[in-house]
């Protein structure tokens, strides 16, 4: 499994960027009011995050021999791709987020406080679960054993230092 690198996170940002933007403009052209996010998305992403995190530092502590317990590199993989997921997912949202922002600011009149301050809350709660979530990943990686070398091999894994 190779790791999320910015490229594909700057992709996720840009699209939910443009979707958000999209989906404001679509919605007052119809007449309809803004699309606010709600005030427990916020909360949603960071326990999320939080989740990733927690679920990550057995697997970590396993692999440093700071635990007595052996490493399932299944369950290691699977908190390793949850850890993928979330950080893709946090970069969309903070680019749905800050299209929303992006539309808010267009518009020749003031938004209201409290629709601004939920769609800021999702940015950041966003953002950080990208950062969770690639903490995660990080903790998942599973250092490479002596014995993983290949007969003939010039003693480089070509996966050697990769997440679970």
């Amino acid at each position: 499994m190779k790791r999320t690198g910015a490229t594909i996170l700057l992709i996720a940002a840009l699209v939910g960027l443009v979707v958000g933007f999209l989906v404001d403009t679509v919605l007052t052209s119809t007449g309809r009011p803004t699309f606010v996010p709600a005030a427990s998305l916020p909360t949603i992403l960071v326990l999320l995050g939080a989740v990733v995190v927690a679920l990550a530092v057995p697997i970590f502590r396993a692999s440093r021999g700071r635990s007595g317990r052996r490493i399932d590199p299944f369950r290691a993989l699977r908190i390793a791709m949850l850890a993928k997921a979330s950080s893709l997912v946090g970069a969309a949202a903070t680019g749905f987020a800050l299209g929303l922002l992006t539309f808010v600011f267009t518009r020749p009149f003031t938004p209201s406080l409290g629709s601004l301050g939920s769609i800021i809350a999702t940015a950041v709660c966003g953002a950080l679960l990208v950062v969770a979530g690639l903490v995660a990943e990080q903790l998942c990686t599973i250092r490479k054993d002596d014995d993983d070398e290949h007969p003939g091999s010039s003693g480089a894994h070509p996966d050697a230092g990769s997440p679970a």
